[in-house]
């Protein structure tokens, strides 16, 4: 039942005020609650009828009773995006006001408040009416920019009342093109380490700064999801990406084109890498910082959320003396990750093992990593070449991007080396079919592939967040409906449990969600998949032999992880199933 058949049930709103609500709330884009209320609605019974259906606490704040401190624990710009506002602090807990507990993103962004502040929080409906008054209360706590940077750290507050002293030699600094001299004069040192502190600290994978022609944006990307977190002034973009390029040794004087480069800082006890990306836009320069902590991402094979079967057949693999194993999947699901954890468990006192990167993201103690610089014609192909000339046991190529590296690669697998890279398919059955798109014959391809792996990530279960209950029927039927066509061999080995664990909303984690991790499928070559791939298969062919000899999909591996808690059903949904 949804609300608004909760509300035609109880009979308590006139038929054509509910008509008028349904059309405006289309045609304006708003709320439902907010278009009742518009058409005459009672919004007290509006809110409690809303607060039964969610089953969650309603609340009508006065704004006057709301501390002026407690704005500053969410800033104004995402109270006003997420249509949420902080409307009391007490034993510790933050008690946050919305008005659409639907919105997804909105959660998303409260829990991101609460981990980087370290502060559990409730919610309460409030009405739309009753937010908008909320809101306009930020006005009393100083101006959008202030408290944003106030919410982020008083330093910045700090460096913004310096830099309004020193607008003059700003403006003029801008005018001749001298960023140097901003730097030099202007508090941007601090203003950039606290961007970046706040970015580690909140465990952020990216930082986006872009320059949105009235105010400047900093985002995180957190979980893979972007959120708002810091608003700058204009006045600073251009020492912001001034002193952003120096530290990663880019050009200052080249705006019109992207550049790409890299810088490490201390930050705590830890060394952190950043990996800088500059792209121009009609507002000035957009910044991307790609988060790399150096020393905590090289993992363990044992801790890349493998199944005991896959693990099994990625050590067999390793195992071998020669042969190319590829890691396929978009940008930033974790290939890397999972690749950086098989050199880990390869015997690297004994052997020779030699490593292409763009960039090198993490290092690995005993391997000799290179990183490949395209701009002096140092590439993927070249540095292969290369490599062959270092006695190498393994190679690791960064990616395979074209015919000359995908050939190359193949050589070495063929002569005696054992060969690891990443490529981009949809999923491991496309890896064949595209290999001989690029040109390789696939008479090469046959005895030298020998595990191909596809993956993707996905949000994890908060630890606070689980609840076991019993096996239902929906999820046996969603359980048949995925593995329909796994042979019944390998079927009988997937005991479905009596109970699962389900994923529920905490004060800790409104979203039930915390961090991410890793969902694969995977297939081993045999004699059989070798003289599948002599005859140019297409990737229905590939898959429908790898499926034969019990290959999981993604989403299947999604689903058993979600069974055990591992992450939340919902995530098996967002994964691509082309085959159902």
């Amino acid at each position: 039942m949804s609300f608004l058949d909760l509300l035609k049930k109880e009979k308590k709103v006139d038929a054509d005020i509910m008509e008028r609500a349904i059309n405006l709330a289309r045609t304006k884009n708003i709320s439902i609650s907010e278009a009742l209320t518009e058409e005459g609605a009672d919004e007290d019974y509006v809110l409690e009828t809303k607060s039964k259906y969610y089953n969650i606490p309603s609340a009508k704040v006065d704004p006057a009773q709301v501390p002026l401190e407690v704005f500053s624990y969410i800033p104004e710009d995402a109270a006003r995006h997420y249509r949420i506002a902080p409307i009391g602090f007490a034993d510790g807990i933050l008690k946050v006001g919305i008005t659409d507990p639907d919105n997804v993103q909105a959660i998303d962004a409260l829990q991101f408040i609460a981990s980087k502040k370290n502060i559990p929080f409730t919610v309460a409906l409030i009405s739309d009416k009753n937010l908008d008054i909320l809101i306009s209360g930020y006005k009393g706590i100083g101006s959008q920019v202030h408290d944003a940077l106030n919410d982020i750290d008083p330093e910045l507050v700090e460096a913004q009342e310096q830099m309004e002293a020193l607008d003059p030699i700003i403006q003029k600094a801008i005018t001749q093109g001298d960023e140097e001299k901003i730097i030099e004069e202007a508090p941007i040192i601090k203003i950039v380490a606290v961007i970046l502190r706040h970015g580690v600290e909140g465990e952020a994978s990216d930082i986006h700064i872009e320059n949105t022609g009235e105010k400047v944006v900093v985002r995180f990307r957190v979980d893979g999801a972007l959120h708002t977190s810091l608003i700058l002034p204009l006045q600073v973009f251009p020492g912001v990406v001034a002193r952003i390029k120096i530290l990663a040794k880019l050009r200052l004087d080249e705006k019109r084109k992207p550049q790409d480069g890299s810088f490490s800082t201390k930050i705590g006890d830890k060394k952190i890498d950043f990996r800088v990306s500059t792209f121009p836009t009609h507002f000035g320069e957009k910044v991307v910082l790609r988060i790399l902590d150096s020393e905590g991402g090289i993992r363990q094979l044992r801790d890349v959320d493998l199944t005991p079967q896959n693990e099994a057949i990625v050590r067999e693999a390793l195992r071998r003396p020669y042969g190319l194993i590829l890691v396929t999947g978009p940008t930033g699901s974790g290939k890397s990750t999972t690749i950086y954890a098989m050199l880990n468990e390869i015997d690297k006192e004994s052997i020779n093992v030699v490593s292409l990167e763009d960039p090198v993201e993490f290092n690995i103690p005993q391997v000799n990593q290179s990183q490949v610089m395209p701009e002096i014609g140092y590439t993927f192909a070249t540095g292969l070449r290369s490599i062959l000339r270092q006695d190498p046991n393994v190679i690791f190529v960064g990616e395979i991007r074209d015919k000359e590296t995908a050939q190359l690669a193949i050589q070495a697998a063929l002569t005696g080396h054992l060969v690891l890279s990443t490529l981009h398919t949809n999923n491991a059955a496309g890896i064949v079919p595209r290999l001989i798109d690029m040109g390789v014959d696939p008479y090469l391809i046959a005895p030298t592939l020998v595990l191909g792996i596809a993956q993707r990530l996905v949000r994890k279960t908060h630890p606070e967040a689980k609840r076991e209950v019993p096996m239902d029927e929906i999820v046996r039927e969603e359980y048949k409906a995925y593995f329909k066509d796994l042979p019944e061999p390998f079927r009988k080995n997937i005991n479905l449990p009596d109970t699962y664990i389900e994923t529920i909303q905490t004060p800790q984690s409104p979203t039930g969600t915390k961090g991410r991790v890793a969902v694969y499928e995977m297939f081993k070559i045999d004699r059989d998949m070798q003289r599948l791939i002599l005859k140019s298969p297409a990737e229905e062919d590939v898959y429908n032999l790898a499926r034969s000899k019990g290959m999981l999909t993604m989403r299947e591996d999604g689903f058993m992880k979600s069974l055990r808690g591992d992450i939340p059903m919902s995530e098996v949904y967002t994964l691509a199933n082309d085959r159902s």
